[in-house]
């Protein structure tokens, strides 16, 4: 049977530290794994561009000495051949598929028809490579998962916070999402319900952010508008300027708090410069784990680990 990642749900809590700790072996001693997927290839395909996404899985295939190959989708492929045939047809040429689309209905019909594992690289609903990375920052930076509070402020129903209640929750942390009083600003009800029914850790919905960040071990944060909401722009300017993360907010959190941002940030709307690049910030350090964290994602799926 072939095992995707469409979402943080498709993991177990052990596959997910059997992936963490594989990641950081690697990111440890790297040359130990330069041959590790050598001759497998990974087909990229991208309906929107990103930097960290498609730089950081390119670079993992080499450093493991496999290759990537970048297609850009858009409303399809050429010559409009329906979906079931490119998607059969590229299962052919690869080893595995990732997969940046909008719209997680898309993604799970591209699954439906790959005979080769299928990762989510980031639909508009889950974003679970950016948790992988995420844990892996958070387990470095606090040496530990279990017990740590994680606060994270600013839009609940977006990709990034699902995957962060999800994620987060089932591996032990108590995850409080801090956002407007509005449903369609706060997270998935179902999303929600599932991942309670999984999590180890608490999962809490407020909307005073003070509140929120209070005694948080780790502070996140992310862009208000996030692709495909261009056309709510002026709206949610209106109404998230109370979320964002700066000094004073800070100041309710744990003094050694972890200040974290999947990125780009919009800086002076949802984090200030004097937060992102304070001592608090980890931002960087959590970029550079997708790479680290996608390794290790990539060789449990192909390598036989």
């Amino acid at each position: 049977m072939v095992r995707h990642v469409l979402s943080d749900f498709d993991l177990t809590r052990d596959e997910v530290w059997e992936i963490l700790r594989l990641s950081k072996e690697m990111k440890d001693n790297p040359h130990k794994y330069v041959r590790a997927l050598e001759a497998k290839t990974l087909i990229m395909l991208f309906q929107l561009p990103s930097l960290r996404t498609r730089v950081s899985f390119e670079t993992a295939m080499t450093q493991l000495g496999g290759h990537a190959i970048y297609y850009q989708i858009g409303e399809g492929f050429t010559r409009g051949e329906t979906l079931k045939d490119g998607v059969k047809t590229l299962s052919r040429y690869g080893d595995a598929m990732m997969v940046r689309v909008l719209s997680q209905e898309v993604l799970e019909e591209i699954a439906r028809h790959s005979s080769i594992p299928v990762i989510n690289g980031m639909t508009m609903r889950f974003h679970p490579c950016q948790n992988l990375g995420d844990l892996l920052t958070i387990w470095e930076k606090k040496g530990r998962l279990e017990g740590l509070k994680v606060a994270y402020v600013g839009d609940g129903g977006c990709n990034t916070a699902h995957s962060t209640l999800i994620g987060c929750s089932s591996i032990g942390m108590d995850v409080t999402v801090v956002c407007p009083e509005d449903p369609k600003y706060m997270p998935d009800p179902k999303i929600v319900d599932e991942a309670r029914r999984r999590a180890l850790g608490r999962i809490e919905v407020v909307h005073d952010p003070i509140e929120g960040v209070r005694d948080a071990d780790v502070v996140y944060t992310d862009v208000w508008i996030s692709a495909g909401m261009e056309a709510e722009a002026r709206e949610r300017l209106r109404v998230f300027p109370p979320y964002q993360v700066n000094r004073e907010l800070l100041s309710h959190a744990k003094p050694d708090c972890i200040v974290m941002h999947c990125l780009p940030a919009h800086r002076g709307q949802e984090i200030t410069d004097d937060v992102i690049d304070g001592p608090n910030s980890v931002v960087f350090d959590q970029a550079e784990n997708r790479l680290h964290a996608q390794k290790g994602l990539l060789l449990w799926l192909l390598g036989g680990i």
